[in-house]
This record gives C-alpha cells, structure tokens and sequence, in this order.
C-alpha cells in the first residue's frame, strides 16, 4: 500500500457523496410531473364555466426513460468501484500499528498540518519527528 491509494481513498469517499446526489437528483427528473389548469365552458346553454386540472410526466422524461436507466446504472457501478477502494485502505489501515493509523488519519484523511498532527499525537512529539516517521513507514510499505 503506497501513499497515492491513501490520497485515492479521500477522492473515493467525496466521489460516493456526489454520485450519490446525483443519482437523487436523476431519480427526481424521473418523477417530473407537469400541472395545469385548463378552463372552458359548456358547448350549450347555460354556457356553464367548467375548470379542469391536467396532470402528467413530461413526454421527454417517458422518452429519455432508457437513458436514465444506463446513466443511473453507470453512477451505481462509480460508487462500487469507489468503496472497493475505500474498503481495501479500510482493511490495509486495520493492518498497521495504531500510532500510524492515527498519523495516516490526521495528516491524509484530515489534511492537518504535521504540527497539528504532532499536537494531537501528544507525547512531547514534534512535527518533524511526526514527519520522519510517517515517511519511513511509508517507505517500508
């Protein structure tokens, strides 16, 4: 497991929240309906006034249903590929020591700074000595 997989596993998880919008937003062009009120009279006396209210789907969402289809289909199979990787980072990061785990979660996950990180590491750490030994795990690995 190399660094570009950790960088790809932040990509990962924001790609699963905007595919998911989309797909909601594509779910609600499916249930467009269209509204209106139509008003008329009686073709005979007393020409009596009558108002009609018309609903329906639009005749392009009807047409268009094929292609909603494959393009939903296409987003589902974006997510899948998505949460592989956020499942293999997941399972890699359940494999190495906890001192790096934390370090991996500050420095890659939350985008802190290494002296921010070496704070929250706690034990008189410094950020250099943070840095250092996050870059020698990382060539190990």
């Amino acid at each position: 497991m190399d660094k570009g997989i950790l960088e790809q596993y932040i990509d990962a998880c924001e790609l699963i929240k905007e595919t998911e919008t989309d797909i909601r937003q594509l779910k609600k062009r499916r249930k467009t309906i269209i509204q209106d009120s139509v008003k008329g009279s009686m073709p005979e006396f007393p020409y009596a006034p009558h108002s009609f209210h018309i609903e329906g789907i639009a005749y392009s969402v009807v047409e268009n249903q094929g292609s909603l289809d494959m393009l939903e289909k296409s987003l589902k199979e974006r997510i899948s590929k998505a949460e592989d990787i956020k499942g293999q980072v997941e399972n890699w990061m359940n494999t190495i020591p906890q001192r790096m785990q934390r370090i991996i979660r500050y420095k890659i996950f939350n985008d802190m700074t290494w002296n921010q990180v070496a704070v929250r590491m706690g034990r008189k750490a410094t950020a250099e000595s943070v840095r250092k030994e996050f870059q020698r795990f990382i060539d190990e690995n």
